[in-house]
Formats: structure tokens, sequence, C-alpha cells
């Protein structure tokens, strides 16, 4: 009997690629995907260790998954994988840890085959971790796709699991990226997310992330090309350049700042101070006008005083980001932070200092958003939901779109005019499909 597998995903853009290459492996080994987790023998949850929010959604549902069949093999990777604690925390509930790199290793496992499995994980590792990128993955969208260009990352932040969890920074070769690229524009492909930890560190040869990035968008189609994560120290005028030179490179940028304070972002060994990060979005906006910046913030890391948190908030409010993904810092185990810093802001002004530039983020998001009201944007459609389609702008807006007597299919472009805005979203009505 074909046995069944079933993955779940959480955490960021490069998870969800390592699922549909978890997926397609699985299924050329014979595996046949489950329509529901519980009717699985085998439930793979890729995990994120990033914050402790991520981290305690994966023990609640290992518990739940456990109650609703007791016979389902659990086996977890990504973040997670090589945590010792975890690994004692859910001895008993969870059969193997694997990182994703090793996932050749997953049939033996399954199959209890000890005699594939007497040779050193860590000798596996090195031979063959980072091929799994080869693989080609089962991907679940047509016309939206994740392309990892590379795997782990040399900067270790002092609060970050990353590099420890992903190891060190592999680059895909360019040659290959951009063949996988052409291939899925002929396949109709119409938003090319290109992702790594840190995705303009990229090198390969006579290739630099903005070459790379330039040399994509010169292929002949209709497409959007986004990318993530960037890091500021890593943002050259040359890759300012191509951003703005390009039609298709959307106009959008995350650009992660964690801290409006030049000693936190010290302590957090982000390689940058303030001054740089607001010369690098002057020369952006400049570049690109009417890109959207968007970024991560991090409040009450260890030793951060109310002084400091205000100059977070108001370098958060000068600069004016689109959208903020804002969280209260939590040690996480292995790190510098964690392990020779004290964390010694209380809960109550996490929160406080969290709620506080979440105030300020609904203020900025709908000032923002106004600009948008009666112009026309173009939409990619990802969706269709209580008698409307949805979808996303170049600039990562959420769009609600009342498209009247069209019919309309996932992955079209249409034009739209803007008649309402609110905070975290648009809507509009159609005009025309763009063909």
């Amino acid at each position: 009997m074909q046995k069944k597998y079933f993955i779940i995903t959480i955490g960021c853009q490069m998870n969800i690629s390592d699922s549909e290459r978890l997926a397609a492996f699985l299924e050329g080994d014979g595996f046949k995907l489950a329509k529901k987790r519980h009717e699985a023998d085998l439930l793979i949850l890729n995990t994120c260790g990033v914050r402790q929010a991520a981290e305690d959604r994966i023990y609640g549902l290992i518990n739940t998954i456990r109650k609703e069949n007791k016979e389902i093999k659990i086996l977890i990777t990504g973040c997670l994988s090589k945590r010792q604690d975890v690994m004692k925390r859910m001895l008993g509930k969870v059969d193997w840890f694997l990182p994703v790199g090793d996932m050749a290793l997953i049939p033996a496992l399954f199959k209890g085959d000890d005699n594939k499995l007497k040779f050193s994980l860590d000798s596996y590792r090195l031979k063959n971790g980072e091929k799994y990128l080869k693989v080609k993955p089962k991907y679940k969208s047509s016309y939206s796709v994740v392309i990892p260009i590379g795997n782990g990352c040399n900067n270790f932040c002092s609060y970050c699991v990353v590099p420890y969890a992903r190891g060190r920074e592999v680059y895909r070769p360019a040659k290959d990226i951009i063949e996988e690229v052409k291939n899925l524009i002929k396949l109709g492909y119409k938003e090319i997310i290109l992702v790594a930890q840190n995705v303009n560190s990229y090198q390969d040869e006579k290739y630099n992330f903005a070459k790379l990035l330039s040399e994509i968008s010169k292929i002949s189609g209709n497409f959007w090309l986004r990318f993530f994560s960037s890091h500021p120290k890593d943002m050259s005028d040359e890759l300012i350049k191509v951003i703005g030179s390009s039609d298709k490179i959307c106009h959008h940028l995350h650009l992660a700042l964690q801290s409006g304070d030049d000693k936190i972002l010290e302590a957090m060994n982000r390689k940058y101070n303030i001054s740089h990060y607001k010369k690098l979005i002057k020369k952006v906006r400049m570049a690109k006008p009417g890109i959207a910046i968007t970024t991560d913030i991090i409040v009450g890391f260890p030793g951060e005083t109310k002084a400091q948190f205000l100059n977070t908030f108001k370098v958060f409010k000068e600069i004016s980001f689109e959208m903020a993904y804002l969280s209260q810092y939590s040690p996480r185990p292995g790190t510098v932070s964690a392990e020779k810093m004290k964390d010694d802001v209380s809960k109550s002004e996490k929160k406080r200092r969290f709620e506080v530039l979440n105030e300020e983020l609904k203020k900025v998001a709908d000032d923002s958003h106004k600009i948008y009201l009666n112009k026309e944007l173009e939409v990619l459609v990802d969706g269709f939901k209580k008698g409307k389609y949805f979808g996303k702008s170049s600039s990562f807006k959420t769009v609600l779109i009342d498209a009247g007597k069209n019919k309309l299919s996932i992955g079209d472009f249409v034009k739209v005019k803007i008649t309402r805005t609110r905070p975290f979203g648009l809507e509009g009505k159609i005009i025309t499909k763009i063909k």
C-alpha cells in the first residue's frame, strides 16, 4: 500500500521553498500526498525558531497531531531540527529530527533500514548537505514561485539562530538560477521571488546579486521580480541602480532595521548605523519613486533603555515604513544574546513598546495608502473569497478587487482603480485585464 505524507510549513519563504523540494523528493520515492494531515503515515513539520511564538506553535501542533493519529510518524526539519533542548522536550512525541539538507535519509529512516544509516550524519552533510537545492521542487502555485538562490548566513546577528540552524552561506550557480527562471517564464509563471537568508550577499564567480538581478530582469516575458531578504550592509549603489532601472523589479523593498539606536545595533552585531540606513532609504526612493519600504523591528532587546526605544520610535516615524513586522525580543538558545546578555527588559515593558510602535504603524500605513486613492494599479490575482477577487500590487499591497461581471483567473494581471483605502489594504474596481 502506498505510503502517504503531509507537510506543515511554518516560517519564512525559504521554508516554503524547502517544503516544495521535500514534497518532490518524497513523491519521487513513492510517497503520496495525504488530503488531510491525520491520514498521513509520515508528517513533516518544517519549523521556524526565529521567535518563541513560532516555536510554541510547533509544540502545540505536535500534541494535537499525536491525539489525531497515534501511529503517525513525525519528523522535525527546519530551524529546530538541531536543537538539543527541543529534542529533549519532544522525546517520545517526535520520531526524527533531520536538517532539510539530509532529506535523502528520510526513506531509510521511515523504513527502519539501519544499514543505510550506519554512517555519520555530519559526514553525509559535508558531502551532500547543500545538494538539496538542486532537487526540482513540486511547486504549489502555477503563477507565483519562490526560487532559493542560496542557503545559510554568515552575519551572526547576536539574537539570530539562522547561522546555527542553516550553516554558512552557500549559493547556487548563477547559470542554474537563470535557466530555472527562463523555464518557469515559458511555463507561464507571472511572479518570480528570489530568496536567501541574506539575498543581496549573493556571489558566484563573476556574478554578484546586482548582476544576477539584472540578468533575470532582461529575460523576455510579462512577469514580476521580487526578492527577500536584504541586509543593509550589502545594499550597494550598484544594486540600487539595478532596482531603479528595471520595470520588472517590483516597487517593494524589505530592509530590516531592527533598531533605531546605534548602540543597540552594535549589540545586535548588525554592522551598520542609523545614518547609513537612512542614506540607503533615500537612495532607494530616489532610484525608484513610489517604492514601498517595509522592515523588521525588535523591541526590548537586552539593555534597551526607554531612551533608546524612543530613538527607534523617532526613526520609525521619520522613515514612514509602509509595513513593519514587529516583535518582542525573546532569547534564542545558542545565540550570543541568549548566552552572554541579560534579558533585562520586562515582559510588560516589551509589550508596551510593541503596542506603541504598532499604533504608530497603523497611522503610517493608513496615511501611506491614501496616496493610492483613485490611482490605477497593476494587480496579480491571488484568489477569490466571499464574492470578490483579491491580489497584490507591485508594491506588495493586498488589493480587494470588484470584478463586476468579469470572470478572472488566479494568476491574471489586471488593471484596478483604487476606490478605498484601509490601514493594511486597498480596494478597487477592475478596469481591464492585462495580457
